[in-house]
């Protein structure tokens, strides 16, 4: 749209445009050094013009990295802001309006009045639907995207919404992958059916968005070898109040398999001592589920609610550590605490080093899978409500996958 723009142009108009959108002072005098700098170094290399080529070139020769996080691994946190500074140039060049590309827990920007109380009528046909929170809250935020879009464009209306806008749109998510495509393509079909279902638009506009085929192709799970888990958690400092918390987590989701929103749900009633169980309703499928207190993780929990848990009202059984002493956040991010302890343990960390709590998850069912565990029976301890979901652990059980190799010479020779 302005592509015929000089990068000096480009940069004041983005400049002005974060102006009139409302970002701080203090934002757009960071934007305008870096460009300051990112000019500078355009005009030494004779480039009139951006072109997504000059900005990957700039971010590897000043910062180690590029932008395209499609094709290569996403830049270190302390980075991410650098290549966002870049990518604001492309979108602006391509779309004419500054994409806001992170809308997680943090995101405060106001719902544009023209969709505000179609939005939050859409969020609560989903609650009355029993559609899960973390489902709710993921697809929410694509819609908001949609709708932050759809109100830079000008779009007053809803009968703005054309079939051109979307395909404009949908050109904004085209380097994703299948999978993202296809969550950016779900979640703004199912906002537009609610429009067309409540009256607001009078044509059907979902058939107006392509369609795609997603295949189910779950990434190879990452696991942990004995030693190095054993070495994680024996990192934990116990003897302070977070340490046995943390401690507690770390050693129910590695015994037990269960997934940080249940630890998060958990309640002090969930933990039923007169028979030695743990019984909840998981969070994501609604599957209640009964678990034996193992002798490591009672005592773990003991020594954490005697010892380390603050005094505190909360019905949870864990809960932050700093004031107010009240249960993690929905959308609490608890990685960090494996994180923490990996680094205090001292095992290097590379591109193949498991960092999320779900690679306890697998190292469960990987565990178990070695020592003759049934399919059906791991998929029952870990809540997946299809066998399928579970058999994704058969690709990382390597001794039997070489029991299944054929030899070359005994198929040659025949």
């Amino acid at each position: 749209m302005n592509s015929l723009l000089t990068l000096e142009e480009l940069i004041n108009t983005v400049l002005q445009k974060m102006d009139e959108m409302s970002y701080s002072k203090q934002t757009i005098l960071n934007y305008k050094c870096f460009y300051r700098r990112f000019l500078e170094y355009a005009n030494n290399h004779e480039s009139v013009y951006f072109s997504e080529d000059l900005g990957s070139q700039y971010l590897r020769e000043k910062y180690g990295c590029t932008h395209d996080t499609i094709h290569e691994n996403s830049p270190a946190k302390r980075l991410s802001v650098q290549v966002r500074y870049i990518r604001v140039l492309g979108d602006y060049q391509i779309h004419g309006i500054i994409l806001r590309r992170k809308l997680g827990p943090t995101a405060t920007s106001e719902c544009p009045t023209l969709f505000k109380i179609a939005f939050e009528g859409y969020l609560e046909e989903c609650q009355k639907r029993n559609l899960s929170e973390q489902g709710t809250y993921s697809k929410g935020n694509r819609i908001r995207h949609f709708v932050f879009f759809t109100h830079e464009n000008g779009v007053d209306s809803f009968e703005g919404i054309t079939p051109t806008l979307l395909s404009d749109y949908v050109k904004t998510f085209i380097n994703y992958s299948s999978k993202g495509v296809a969550a950016e393509l779900v979640a703004v079909r199912c906002f537009l059916k609610y429009l067309f279902l409540n009256g607001y638009t009078q044509e059907n506009l979902t058939e107006s968005l392509p369609k795609i085929k997603n295949y189910y192709a779950p990434a190879m799970p990452k696991t942990w070898k004995p030693e190095d888990l054993k070495k994680v958690l024996s990192s934990v400092d116990r003897g302070n109040p977070t340490g046995k918390r943390d401690y507690a987590i770390l050693l129910m989701i590695a015994r037990y398999g269960i997934r940080c929103s249940d630890i998060k749900n958990l309640k002090l009633e969930n933990l039923h001592w007169e028979n030695s169980t743990i019984q909840f309703r998981q969070h994501k499928t609604g599957n209640y589920l009964i678990f034996p207190i193992l002798g490591d993780v009672g005592w773990a929990l003991i020594d954490y609610l005697k010892n380390g848990r603050p005094i505190s009202s909360s019905e949870f059984v864990f809960v932050r550590h700093n004031a107010p002493f009240m249960a993690f956040a929905p959308h609490a991010a608890m990685n960090r605490i494996l994180v923490k302890y990996i680094r205090k343990s001292g095992i290097p960390i590379t591109r193949d080093t498991p960092s999320g709590m779900h690679s306890l998850r697998h190292t469960l069912a990987s565990t178990l899978l070695a020592e003759n565990i049934p399919l059906p029976v791991i998929s029952e301890i870990l809540g997946h409500t299809s066998v399928k979901s579970t058999d994704v652990y058969l690709h990382i059980d390597h001794a039997r996958l070489r029991e299944c190799a054929l030899n070359p010479e005994e198929v040659f020779n025949k």
